[in-house]
């Protein structure tokens, strides 16, 4: 398929406009990730509390989150995981004090009190079951006692409640149940479990549609390795990947092709800035993504470079370098434009889970693809011309 049959735009001519959009955009960047508003990270490399929760139904990641935020919890990270079926959603705080066990308590009784708003709370007086802990079980068994333990001493009777309510959490807790009972008649399989004990469970307890599977601490420090590693990654690959180039072309495609990319990761980094948008694993997922695929965009149109110096002995390189970006053009045209349109559906479309990895995909398609023009081909050209004018001037001094 051919957009443009036998295109002749100069596209050297013009570099020098496009360059300087590069350049006042990655300084633009630059200068409001150093002096401005910094990255914004999220929960998995600032630190914070996160909190896991099963539903019953597919649940509404939008009105979660208006609930926290009206709750006082804003700037949550709430992201799904898992098969579909799990109803699985990952809730990231920015709730941080001086103990674990604190941070735990806190996270989950936030997260377990803006769900009770909103998926509604539970007859007056009565406890949630899906999120009641093992003590909470053993005290409201103890204090029924509706298995008569009483005559035998308090020390019998607690033993007793305390396995009881044990076995009955873990029943709760373990697969394919996950946490989120639906019914007391379940619990009919847990040994121990009478007719008694359910109705007291009945009696005390309600089932909620919701359950807090797990909840943990992501401190300063693992933040601040995960953002080391996350840099340590992508130099990583660029480095990998400037020595594939050179392997297969030459060292001054390989330098091209990084500069260029690298290019393109500043200016990206720099609207995530400027926009305050947050940096989440599935961003830096993103810009990994956008790595490769900038780079196999250039590679492209060096490939076509390469083809047509063995094949034309004689000219200006300009030209060449002119010549094989036209040949390539439509080809960048479908393959950018289609990949454009599928990253900015997800982005419009996609919801706040993905909403960062579909903004850093939108962005850098279209930064990436003006690089292999703009950025990559003019260096190329410039380091050949100066090899032109170097030979030149060298059989001059000869002569």
């Amino acid at each position: 398929m051919e957009f443009f049959h036998e295109p002749k735009i100069d596209w050297m001519r013009i570099k020098w406009y496009f360059i300087s959009l590069s350049l006042a955009l990655a300084v633009t960047g630059i200068v409001s990730m150093v002096v401005h508003h910094g990255l914004a990270y999220g929960i998995d490399f600032r630190g914070g509390t996160v909190v896991n929760v099963k539903f019953a139904q597919t649940p509404n990641v939008d009105a979660i989150r208006a609930e926290l935020d009206r709750a006082g919890l804003r700037n949550a990270s709430i992201q799904g995981y898992g098969p579909a079926s799990d109803h699985a959603v990952m809730i990231g705080l920015d709730l941080q004090t001086t103990t674990s066990a604190n941070a735990l308590d806190a996270g989950k009784h936030a997260v377990v009190s803006s769900l009770s708003d909103l998926y509604a709370k539970g007859p007056e007086g009565k406890t949630d079951f899906n999120n009641a802990s093992p003590a909470t079980v053993q005290e409201h068994l103890t204090a029924e006692d509706p298995l008569g333990m009483g005559m035998k001493g308090l020390e019998a009777a607690t033993k007793t409640y305390h396995d009881l309510a044990d076995a009955i959490v873990t029943f709760r807790n373990a697969p394919p149940r996950s946490g989120l009972l639906s019914s007391f008649d379940a619990l009919r399989q847990v040994a121990g479990v009478t007719p008694p004990v359910l109705a007291t469970l009945d009696k005390d307890f309600y089932l909620s549609s919701f359950a807090v599977t797990n909840t943990k601490i992501v401190g300063p420090k693992v933040g601040s390795d995960l953002r080391r590693q996350a840099l340590y990654v992508t130099l990583a690959g660029l480095g990998a990947m400037l020595i594939y180039i050179w392997f297969r072309f030459e060292l001054i495609y390989g330098i091209a092709a990084v500069v260029a990319t690298f290019h393109d990761v500043i200016i990206t980094l720099g609207f995530f800035s400027l926009l305050n948008k947050e940096i989440t694993l599935t961003v830096i997922a993103a810009l990994l993504t956008l790595v490769g695929y900038s780079m196999n965009d250039t590679i492209v149109v060096f490939d076509r470079i390469r083809e047509n110096v063995h094949a034309t002995k004689r000219g200006d390189f300009s030209t060449l370098v002119d010549h094989s970006i036209n040949q390539t053009l439509s080809r960048t045209i479908l393959t950018s434009g289609l990949t454009f349109l599928a990253v900015l559906s997800l982005f419009l479309f996609g919801g706040e889970v993905i909403h960062g990895f579909a903004f850093c995909l939108v962005v850098g398609v279209i930064i990436g693809t003006y690089s292999s023009i703009f950025i990559a081909s003019p260096i190329v050209v410039y380091f050949y011309q100066r090899i032109a004018r170097t030979g030149m001037n060298a059989r001059v001094k000869v002569a």
